[in-house]
């Protein structure tokens, strides 16, 4: 069962100097030092960083890749030995190889909700047994110093692996440390499951104990990077100066515009009487039969044809 967010607690843990003093002490967060350790889990986000750290170039030649070997070593028949068509078969010295490694890649897909929520289960086991320590630096001054800075790790610890963790800008201690065998450096925005689990003992500098609490290491939503248009403005299209310019036609005249382009051609009227609804087919075709150079007819049903036209 999962425990609940409410009941997970701070801790308060001491930091150490390089002078081998405790100069105060800092928290801790619950949500990432004191959530459940789930171990399927956690295996299954390690299994999945082991596999992406193999190459998978790995290679082998079957039989029919193996150069030579063409023809037949010696005849079916009355040899007294086994028959054989190839000395490039697998039973061969120097035959091709049955079943071998072929190059694949051995990636697997893993959510970072999955990464992170395992990377807070193994630092709260750790944490639950106080094997998180927080020190202030590992050496003093500006100069790199192994010796002063391998006396501040064994006033802290004396385990066989220690992981310490730094901030990305702290090239001091990573000097300081880098060539003592039983350490692992690390900075904490690479910090993950692994490296916690093989290691002994976990340090933080409070530099990377900040970076790593103030980063997105619970699992959180992205920021929604999406480009918002704000309300009531409206983007610009004008050209810069010197590239010509862009006629555009005012809010006012813009709807009287369409409307003199667009107007709807005007709708006869229905005829009022039966007998006028009987006329209108003839008159049609009359009409479409006239052709365009025709004359409408007058009131009394006759055209102003000339004599010439009629005869």
């Amino acid at each position: 069962m999962s425990q609940s967010i409410d009941t997970r607690t701070d801790r308060q843990v001491d930091v150490r100097t390089p002078a081998g003093e405790t100069s105060g002490s800092v928290t801790l967060p619950g949500e990432l030092f004191d959530a459940d350790a789930n171990v399927s889990l956690m295996h299954q986000v390690v299994v999945a960083q082991l596999a992406a750290a193999r190459q998978g170039t790995h290679s082998t030649k079957t039989r029919g890749q193996v150069s030579g070997g063409g023809a037949k070593p010696y005849r079916q028949k009355g040899t007294g030995r086994a028959r054989q068509g190839s000395t490039r078969a697998p039973q061969f010295a120097g035959g091709g190889i049955v079943h071998g490694p072929t190059p694949r890649d051995y990636t697997k897909k893993t959510p970072k909700k999955m990464k992170a929520a395992a990377l807070r289960g193994a630092l709260s086991d750790r944490a639950r047994e106080g094997r998180v320590h927080v020190v202030s630096a590992f050496v003093d001054g500006d100069a790199p110093k192994t010796k002063t800075a391998l006396a501040t790790l064994n006033a802290v610890t004396h385990a066989k692996r220690v992981l310490v963790v730094l901030d990305r800008d702290d090239v001091l201690n990573w000097v300081s440390l880098r060539n003592v065998p039983q350490v692992h450096l690390i900075e904490a925005g690479q910090l993950n499951t692994y490296d916690v689990l093989v290691a002994d003992e976990v340090i933080f500098t409070e530099t990377a104990l900040a970076e790593y609490v103030a980063g997105r290491s619970k699992g959180s939503e992205l920021p929604d990077l999406a480009t918002h248009v704000t309300p009531g403005g409206v983007p610009s299209i004008a050209p810069a100066e010197g590239e010509g310019t862009v006629e555009t036609a005012t809010a006012a005249e813009a709807p009287a515009k369409k409307a003199a382009a667009k107007k709807a051609p005007a709708k006869k009227a229905a005829p009022a009487t039966p007998e006028e609804a009987a006329k209108a087919p003839v008159e049609q075709a009359t009409a479409a039969n006239a052709g365009p150079d025709a004359q409408a007819p007058a009131e009394d049903g006759t055209t102003n044809e000339t004599t010439e036209e009629k005869a």
